[in-house]
């Protein structure tokens, strides 16, 4: 028979004695940990969904339903999230990073046209869990605890779910459509939603509920205010009262000439949502440079190309009606502003301040044992208050305030509370070595250039709040999803059990009645010689020496 690669020997065929015997180091099929997985907020095991994907068809459901064991929202985050899986992605030292983001949200997309479910839990624990605010946060522990078993029931002020995914974020980033739609799948689970139920005293709550733990997931929806002195005619407006106005029917009187004072995104949507609604000047005021704005590079970009304007280093002193009286700033050696003494006047209309936002910490306030400190609550290592039973994410606690990082605690406190009230704790799962670039071998991987989403024409862009970017059709996302290298991981390509010059690697699912994947080394015939490991394409293979 002939052979299928360069092999010209037979398992045991090489001496009478068995060649590993000369070994001092022997090779070993590992699993480690991917950039991109290590860097997603929201825990996703992002490579094994990638790799269902990779099938198309059936496998989009497949690919689907591994993605939510994580991550509840994969159409949402496909819009909002900053993606840093793909600041990390290996593939971007090859030619581009895989794009991840665009990706998920095919599949949130497609599960929402197919009208795909989450599988119910398989048993109830009898044990029930109030969690205070219907945002990401809230939303996912919700999820979470839900499919453990527990009954959840989640309050909220808002007459309408999503929190600051709603409130916060403009139509033109986030459908309400596919909101609506993945926050409906989630509540199909039995979770209880009580809107306009706006929660003062949690402990009261809890007691009188008959709750045997709670949650505080309430977001940072007020907006921080600045000392800036304003004559009585001047009109001045918090970025998140206007976001969240606009949400429940409010159209605002701005004018033409609008100024948002701030740097961060939420800056960038106030100003991009003045565009829409009829200003001809929108212009934002930071104090620092370009490249020191927390606002992330997209956002500022597609603000540009919308015709917002960037006035730097400078800061707003004083309002009046028709004109901001503005001081020069300048960057000191350590980069923080500094006045210079130098004014300027700007005409404009109106002064948006979008400066950050602050939590309503009220409903904790005098609890025993919950300590509050620079407007967070301190948790320990099982995210748990000082309060037994009384747990808290999200917003609330020190963090980075997205979407993604509260989803992420959202899932983190429902496993802390799950083994809680099981009369334990959750384990946090054992870290993998990271699968870095110089363990790949790229020579195995075909150049293949990244698929960029479509945007909304301009010109429609500063006129409606239409969705801006648009997601990739079936046939796109698949070439996408096989752009991943598979770092770290073995993807049965076959290459070690090609490349052994000893016939030492032995596939499993030759083995009689196998049902089952994957390779195994022959330890009686490798003779360490690492061709194994060096011809892996995604290292998934490394050399250990051998034991004495």
């Amino acid at each position: 028979m002939d052979k299928p690669f360069a092999i010209t020997l037979d398992v045991g065929s090489s001496l009478a004695n068995k060649t590993g015997t000369w070994r001092t180091e022997r090779a070993v099929h590992v699993d480690r940990m991917p950039p991109c997985n290590d860097a997603c907020p929201a825990g996703e095991n992002i490579q094994s969904w990638l790799y269902q994907a990779e099938e198309g068809g059936a496998g989009y459901e497949r690919a689907w339903r591994k993605l939510v064991e994580e991550n509840p929202f994969p159409a949402i985050m496909g819009r909002v999230c900053y993606h840093p899986c793909e600041t990390a992605c290996n593939r971007a030292q090859l030619d581009e990073a895989v794009g991840i983001n665009s990706v998920e949200r095919f599949l949130g997309d497609h599960a929402i046209e197919q009208g795909w479910a989450f599988d119910p839990p398989a048993e109830r624990t009898g044990n029930r869990v109030l969690i205070v605010g219907a945002g990401p946060t809230g939303l996912s522990a919700a999820y979470h605890l839900a499919r453990l078993g527990h009954e959840v029931t989640i309050r909220d002020a808002a007459p309408l779910a999503g929190g600051m995914m709603r409130f916060g974020i403009p139509k033109y980033r986030l459908s309400r459509e596919v909101l609506d739609a993945e926050v409906n799948r989630i509540l199909a689970l039995g979770v209880t939603l009580e809107l306009g139920h706006k929660v003062t005293d949690v402990v009261a709550e809890q007691e009188s509920g008959g709750f045997d733990a709670a949650f505080l997931a309430v977001g940072a929806q007020v907006g921080r205010h600045a000392d800036i002195p304003a004559g009585e005619a001047a009109r001045v407006i918090d970025a998140v009262s206007l976001l969240h106005g606009l949400e429940v029917g409010e159209r605002p009187l701005l004018g033409r000439r609008v100024v948002v004072y701030g740097g961060g995104n939420t800056a960038m949507d106030a100003a991009r949502t003045a565009k829409r609604l009829g200003a001809t000047d929108a212009t934002i005021v930071y104090r620092r440079t370009r490249d020191r704005m927390p606002a992330h590079d997209e956002e500022v970009t597609e603000a540009e190309e919308e015709g917002v304007l960037m006035k730097w280093l400078a800061t707003v002193k004083h309002a009046d009606e028709g004109e901001l009286l503005l001081e020069r700033m300048e960057l000191d050696e350590t980069g923080f502003p500094r006045p210079t003494g130098e004014y300027e006047r700007l005409a404009a209309d109106s002064l948006i301040l979008a400066l950050g936002q602050e939590t309503d910490l009220s409903l904790v306030e005098g609890v025993p044992g919950v300590e509050v400190d620079r407007g967070v609550v301190k948790v320990g290592p099982d995210m748990m208050t000082g309060r037994p039973g009384l747990f808290a994410g999200g917003d609330v606690v020190p963090s980075q305030r997205t979407v993604t990082v509260g989803i992420g605690h959202g899932k983190r406190a429902a496993r802390q509370i799950d083994g809680w009230l099981r009369g334990g704790r959750a384990q946090a799962p054992a870290r993998h070595e990271m699968a870095t670039f110089d363990m790949l071998n790229t020579w195995y991987y075909a150049e293949a250039p990244r698929s960029h989403r479509r945007h909304l024409e301009l010109a429609r862009r500063r006129s409606t709040f239409e969705e801006t970017v648009h997601g990739l059709d079936a046939s796109t996302a698949l070439y996408e999803a096989r752009r991943c290298l598979s770092c770290g991981n073995c993807f049965a390509c076959d290459n070690c059990y090609a490349v052994c010059p000893d016939n030492a690697v032995l596939k499993l699912s030759d083995a009689p009645n196998a049902n089952v994947n994957g390779y195994a080394i022959d330890l009686d015939y490798c003779k360490g010689c690492g061709m194994c490991v060096s011809e892996c394409p995604s290292g998934a293979i490394k050399m250990v020496p051998e034991s004495p």
